[in-house]
């Protein structure tokens, strides 16, 4: 994979999940989760919930189009980096809330809230890639992209160890046809665990060939968390009335298509660590190199 092949995949990537998330926020989809994003800043009893459904989808929309422009340099790389830094900031400050968090049960996001919101660490190393890489050595932008793929794996994979997180996800997985079969083997807890090991060992297994460089555990460590991201997204298909003839997709839609941006991670990854020669910093040269 080329470097330019790789500035595409994550473009596209970006592009497509941000203005997919804004039209659907635009047309009204899971307005609990903005009113709960929103009442952190005390903002979800003065403006109405299809309010701050307009005002989320166009500025993801936004964003989405001024990250398309960026990578042709129509638009300053440094106003929507700050810009998506804006962005990515507003859902994740909500972190800093008790309603995200189960104390009981050693800190971890609560199911479809916290869960969704860590999901946005996984944007701005994308952004660093694309515009701002000649600033950066091969092996930081390397683990500034290895970090969020690590954290929403053991994070959430961890959960899956917990029997609420076991019973959570039994409507994902007894309606998929590839993972299904986990119930006629194993409990519910038992495939929960099943599922949650995969995750936990190889995000792990990831982090150590990178920092052995050893590439063939980072390819084979990468493909399986990259397996990963994409069996989520056939839940967008297998998962009754995920598709909404209304706001496109509802909330576990919306859930599922943030896992692009790992998708978008690990090819970033795969670049510096597979495809590229070992360089200890881009060189800061040619433009086109770094917009």
């Amino acid at each position: 994979m080329t470097l330019k092949n790789t500035e595409n995949v994550v473009t596209t990537l970006l592009t497509f999940s941000i203005a997919l998330l804004g039209l659907t926020f635009l047309l009204g989809a899971n307005p609990n989760a903005l009113l709960s994003t929103f009442n952190f800043y005390s903002l979800g009893s003065v403006i109405s919930p299809n309010a701050l459904g307009v005002a989320t989808g166009i500025a993801l929309l936004l964003l989405a189009l001024m990250t398309f422009a960026a990578r042709f340099q129509l638009v300053s790389a440094k106003v929507v980096t700050l810009y998506a830094a804006f962005i990515t900031a507003v859902p994740l400050l909500t972190l800093l809330s008790s309603t995200r968090w189960m104390v009981d049960l050693g800190g971890f996001p609560i199911i479809g809230s916290g869960q969704g919101i860590i999901k946005y660490f996984a944007v701005l190393p994308l952004f660093s890639f694309l515009f701002y890489r000649h600033k950066f050595s091969q092996l930081q932008l390397i683990y500034f992209n290895y970090t969020p793929v690590a954290m929403v794996l053991l994070w959430i994979g961890g959960m899956k160890f917990f029997e609420f997180e076991a019973n959570a996800i039994v409507g994902l997985v007894e309606t998929s046809p590839f993972m299904s079969w986990l119930y006629d083997v194993f409990s519910v807890q038992g495939a929960s665990n099943v599922i949650g090991g995969f995750d936990v060992v190889f995000a792990l297994l990831l982090g150590i060939g990178i920092f052995t460089k050893n590439k063939p555990i980072i390819i084979a460590s990468g493909l399986a968390c990259l397996s990963v991201f994409l069996m989520t997204q056939t839940f967008l298909f297998t998962v009754p009335n995920t598709f909404n003839s209304t706001t496109i997709v509802n909330g576990l839609g919306q859930f599922v298509i943030k896992d692009l941006w790992f998708i978008a991670n690990l090819a970033v990854i795969a670049y510096f660590t597979v495809f590229q020669s070992a360089k200890s910093n881009f060189p800061k040269v040619q433009d086109s190199e770094h917009n």
